[in-house]
């Protein structure tokens, strides 16, 4: 499979899409105004401690505080073990943290919508090959790397880095499979040398102080997302070219001739149709190639995907129209899952299925077409009542909260109250205010559509609730007004 990453820089705004063969299947977007947080290390002071929650409140200098549990702070040794002696053992956090304490904490979940960021105490830093674990002594594979002789490879090379006095331990990672011991080695120094800067910037800084930020969306590309597939890197700006040129002559020397100044006229995000791929990943419905389509809905608790058969009628019969749906659809909500960076519970609604084997088949589809997933999903059977429920890590905002704001008109509720609702609002209204106040007359403000309403069909409904108060009633469009909004005006 053939991979292309192109990366769209402006002074505003970065933006990394992976292509595969020809199609988006991801995309990262990184502003300037607000740049992501995870990866970064802060020096932080402790606000509250939660026994109730066995949680803290930690203060890094954000506009909120960040969150931090307790299975996700460093133990010390005989803390460490009692948990090994009695494996349901949780510290309570009143013996981790107390009210004012300085800690070095990491982000781990940038801030989504009304959650303040989440952290942890277990510092990690990342290279193209190696993730350093500096309060770990161990060394973990990357469960992607499956060949055995390879894994026992890789791991002597770590347990080399431990017994030669390395503080710490070391994850592998699959980018470093086949990769020369000396490549581990450069990135091995390049780390120690990271973390002793890190240690030396920590010491002296005030609470509420970022210590160190991880690299820019451009180049963590170039970290985390180069594997041996992808055939080139193109970007479009001549001075992020010669940044990532120099950062890949310093880390990664094997990947400098994949990089590529992109100068063309066209813009470079509509080589593969991109812009068209980022603007349906925006929308509810998704088209299926056979007729059929999938609905997405995101909400705060989950994301729910539901399919149906549309326009598809097949050839056989009912049960094979929906097997064929159902396993088109399957590669389709994985790849949405991708491109849109959907986190969290995702419940899958697939057509009702009869035969159990090919349940089976189309749950394997799915797994199958998440296995190029960089993040880490997992996935449960189909439910009694024939729902597919998987989780998906989540540590950024999702395509559609970087992108969308909700909207003012309906507040992301989706809906808004129809004209005749809002009539018959205006009429319980105007009977209110006639019982408590004494006016001359009033004065109705409302959207167009809903005062063409009143003086069209409910016309004599207006009739007849002005003799009625012994009142009249004026009407005024306000075409600024949204359809759900009025005033009744006292005259």
């Amino acid at each position: 499979m053939s991979e292309e990453i192109m990366i769209n820089c402006t002074p505003q705004e970065t933006r990394v899409a992976l292509v595969e063969n020809g199609v988006l299947q991801e995309l990262s977007v990184e502003r300037s105004r607000r740049r992501g947080l995870v990866g970064n290390i802060y020096k932080g002071r402790v606000q509250r401690v939660l026994p109730g929650m066995q949680a803290a409140f930690i203060d890094i200098g954000l506009s909120r505080t960040a969150f931090l549990h307790a299975s996700d702070i460093a133990l010390s040794p005989e803390q460490t073990s009692m948990v090994e002696t009695d494996r349901h053992a949780v510290p309570d956090i009143q013996q981790l943290l107390r009210d004012g304490q300085e800690v070095i904490v990491q982000v781990v979940k940038d801030p989504l919508g009304s959650k303040g960021a989440r952290l942890t105490t277990h510092i990690t830093i990342p290279s193209r090959n190696l993730v350093l674990l500096p309060e770990n002594r161990n060394v973990g594979i990357s469960s992607r790397i499956e060949d055995e002789t390879e894994r026992a490879r890789l791991r002597a090379l770590g347990q080399q880095f431990l017994d030669e006095g390395d503080e710490g331990g070391y994850i592998i990672r699959t980018a470093a499979e086949q990769a020369p011991a000396t490549d581990l080695e450069s990135d091995r120094q390049f780390l120690r040398k990271l973390w002793a800067t890190i240690e030396k910037a920590a010491k002296p800084a005030k609470p509420g102080t970022c210590i160190h930020e991880d690299l820019p969306l451009a180049l963590r590309a170039l970290r985390d997302m180069v594997t041996a597939d992808v055939e080139r890197i193109r970007v479009d700006s001549r001075e992020n070219y010669q940044r990532l040129l120099t950062f890949c002559e310093q880390f990664f020397p094997s990947m400098t001739s994949r990089v590529e100044y992109y100068p063309g006229e066209r813009p470079l995000f509509d080589l593969y149709g991109v812009e068209q791929e980022i603007q349906r990943a925006l929308s509810r419905k998704v088209e299926l190639k056979s007729g059929g389509y999938v609905i997405i809905d995101q909400t705060e608790a989950m994301t729910t995907v539901d399919v149906n058969t549309g326009g598809y009628v097949g050839r056989r019969n009912l049960e094979e129209t929906i097997f064929k749906t159902n396993l088109e659809a399957a590669q389709s909500i994985a790849r949405q899952v991708r491109l849109r960076n959907l986190g969290g519970i995702i419940i899958i609604d697939f057509i009702d299925m009869e035969e159990d084997e090919h349940k089976r088949q189309v749950l394997r589809a799915l797994e199958k077409s998440l296995e190029r997933d960089h993040a880490k999903t997992q996935i449960s059977g189909v439910s009694a009542l024939g729902l597919v429920e998987m989780t998906r890590k989540r540590t950024r905002e999702s395509l559609e909260h970087v992108l969308c704001e909700p909207c003012p008109a309906c507040a992301g509720r989706g809906s808004l109250k129809t004209p005749e609702t809002v009539c018959y609002e205006i009429f319980r209204e105007i009977l209110r205010e006639a019982r408590q106040f004494d006016a001359e007359r009033l004065l109705v403000l409302a959207a167009p559509n809903v005062v063409d309403l009143l003086l069209d069909d409910e016309s004599m409904s207006v009739a007849e609730l002005e003799e009625f108060i012994g009142r009249p009633i004026n009407l005024q469009a306000e075409p600024l007004y949204n359809q759900d909004h009025y005033d009744v005006v006292l005259m």
